[in-house]
């Protein structure tokens, strides 16, 4: 279903976040470090649409670099996981918001690498200014909420190293996997109204580390 980016969309997806009941965060794990994570929302490549940003880390990071991931990083500390999310779009993207333009907030999630990531939904307007800072960012791109809406675009693999099942999400010729992959996931389901968990979604191999 396409999304006009419309105020209509904009108080819409804010209901749903509302209406989303988030899990608590994870007492049990207090090892991990606090991380947040950006769904930005703006216009697509049509000007039409409403599409969400999506990054290419740049190969010169130290950890996990060219990997496709949501704008966001580690909460410094005393930050919020919000205050973080914007920082963060700020500091990748050029992105200037503040908690006004937040809609709300998804499960956080449990990285292999020792993290427990937030995502925070945000409204980035019309005609966002994005200015990717290129020691953080390879690539900025806008992808569609129908995109992820359509029955084909999340999959599930079984791997030897793990019961659990590895989240996938086609995006042209590529896959992109959790956790970038679980959290998109979720917003979908956000969107269609359902309360999906996805803590237990795997991450493939290569992104344990």
């Amino acid at each position: 279903m396409a999304r006009t980016f419309d105020d209509a969309t904009r108080r819409n997806i804010a209901e749903l976040c509302t209406t989303f009941t988030r899990l608590a965060p994870a007492d049990a794990v207090p090892d991990l470090k606090r991380a947040a994570v950006a769904i930005a929302l703006t216009e697509d490549d049509d000007g039409v649409g409403t599409a969400f940003l999506l990054t290419r880390r740049s190969a010169s990071l130290r950890s996990h670099r060219a990997q496709w991931a949501l704008p966001g990083g580690r909460c410094d500390a005393g930050e919020t996981q919000i205050a973080a999310a914007l920082r963060e779009l700020h500091e990748e993207l050029g992105l200037a918001l503040s908690e006004r333009d937040v809609l709300g907030m998804l499960d956080d999630y449990p990285t292999r690498s020792g993290y427990l990531i937030t995502p925070v939904v945000v409204w980035a307007g019309a005609h966002a200014a994005i200015t990717a800072n290129p020691d953080e960012v390879a690539s900025v791109h806008r992808i569609a909420l129908d995109a992820i809406e359509a029955d084909d675009a999340f999959s599930f693999v079984s791997i030897p190293e793990s019961i659990r099942r590895v989240i996938r999400f086609r995006l042209g010729s590529a896959h992109i996997h959790a956790p970038t992959a679980a959290l998109i996931y979720q917003f979908r389901e956000v969107l269609a109204g359902r309360h999906t968990r996805v803590a237990d979604l795997e991450q493939p191999v290569f992104a344990w580390k």
